[in-house]
């Protein structure tokens, strides 16, 4: 209950405060290139219900039937708005709309696609969808710098399945598990670190 209304809170103050950012992103991602403000996709939410996450669109329009399903390194489908952006992780922004609406937390284990979340053994998969995902969380802080780590990879994704997904997951569960409001401030801080430049 606690976390819940942290939660409504927190997105709510934060989308007043960030709205001017958030028109003005909006109207550079329009004027960068052809296509949507944002970007919608299917993700697996609590208990595996599935849900639809908002994030600034930042790939070309048609970026699906161009290349993979990972964003490797400097991948040519991302816009020029959309490298500042993701660099500095305001496309997530607009994910404060799902924690309004229930589906997100500000803090939790960052949500998969199905593809990835039916590689998921059974007893791990369990744990780590037993609460609400979230913008940020600690293995998201672990691989802030994932996309560079697929990009060295020789098959980036072997690399994720094999190795960066499944350390994730472990995250999740040990987060589901043992997480607090304490914790969860503590999580929020360090993002704000990593945001403001001054590493995890």
């Amino acid at each position: 209950m606690a976390k819940r209304l942290f939660d409504l809170v927190g997105a709510a103050v934060l989308l007043l405060l960030l709205a001017p950012l958030g028109l003005a992103v909006a109207l550079w991602i329009k004027l960068d290139s052809p296509g949507p403000v944002f970007f919608r996709q299917e993700r697996v939410g609590r208990h595996g219900v599935p849900f639809r996450i908002h994030k600034f669109r930042t790939m070309v329009a048609d970026a699906a039937s161009r290349g993979g399903a990972l964003t490797v390194g400097a991948d040519p489908r991302i816009t020029r708005a959309g490298r500042w952006l993701r660099r500095t992780r305001l496309d997530e922004l607009p994910q404060l709309i799902d924690v309004l609406q229930g589906t997100m937390s500000l803090v939790g284990p960052r949500p998969e696609v199905p593809r990835y979340v039916a590689l998921y053994p059974p007893a791990l998969r369990e744990r780590a969808l037993a609460v609400r995902p979230g913008i940020t969380d600690p293995a998201s802080l672990e691989f802030a710098d994932e996309a560079e780590r697929l990009a060295r990879a020789d098959d980036p994704e072997r690399e994720y399945v094999e190795r960066i997904l499944p350390a994730k997951l472990q995250r999740a569960a040990e987060y589901a598990e043992r997480a607090t409001l304490a914790s969860d401030l503590v999580v929020l801080l360090r993002s704000l670190r990593v945001l403001a430049g001054a590493g995890p």
